[in-house]
């Protein structure tokens, strides 16, 4: 069962989680990726609300979003196996499955096509209206050299050479999964 929330009444535990780690969940065909992130922006634009994600360019999860321009934010709410954001942060899906390594259950979307995950409840559904790729002169030579150092290669799922994409998210449904 979806019991449906009001966003802006979760946003606190929105944002809190997503400093620890959420997971944002892709699917293109019927290839399902899922990875934790720890950078996003919740907010309103067009008098829409959106969740934005930053993606890297060399990413799996962004070949998928440029296939099909939908993703969820599955959020921690309550207890849950942490080991399910270090799987899910240090694995790429072109390699591994890491829904089934990480033990994870996929539920029905309402609105888009890209699943929910059970293990994480609290859920975004989300359908993209904008992105835009980083301009490394426009960000700051500290926050160059401490997030995109040149000489790590882009497989390194920590800071590495690879810029990111900001996806804005029209969030089209949001639920807590019990």
């Amino acid at each position: 069962m979806k019991r449906k929330i009001q966003i802006w009444d979760y946003a606190g535990e929105i944002m809190s989680s997503l400093q620890k780690g959420v997971l944002l969940t892709t699917k293109s065909g019927k290839q399902v990726n899922t990875m934790t992130i720890s950078w996003g922006m919740m907010g309103i634009e067009w008098a829409k609300p959106i969740f934005t994600v930053f993606i890297r360019e060399n990413r799996f999860t962004r070949t998928l979003l440029e296939q099909n321009p939908e993703f969820t934010v599955n959020i921690p709410y309550g207890e849950f196996d942490k080991k399910i954001l270090g799987i899910c942060g240090t694995k790429t899906g072109r390699d591994a499955d890491k829904i089934n390594l990480a033990g994870l259950t996929l539920e029905t979307p309402e609105y888009v096509s890209v699943p929910a995950i059970r293990e994480l409840p609290l859920t975004l559904e989300c359908r993209v209206i904008y992105k835009q790729k980083q301009n490394p002169q426009a960000i700051t030579d500290e926050n160059n050299q401490k997030f995109y150092p040149q000489n790590v290669d882009s497989s390194y799922h920590s800071a590495n050479k690879d810029y990111h994409t900001a996806y804005y998210g029209e969030i089209v449904a949001a639920y807590i999964i019990e």
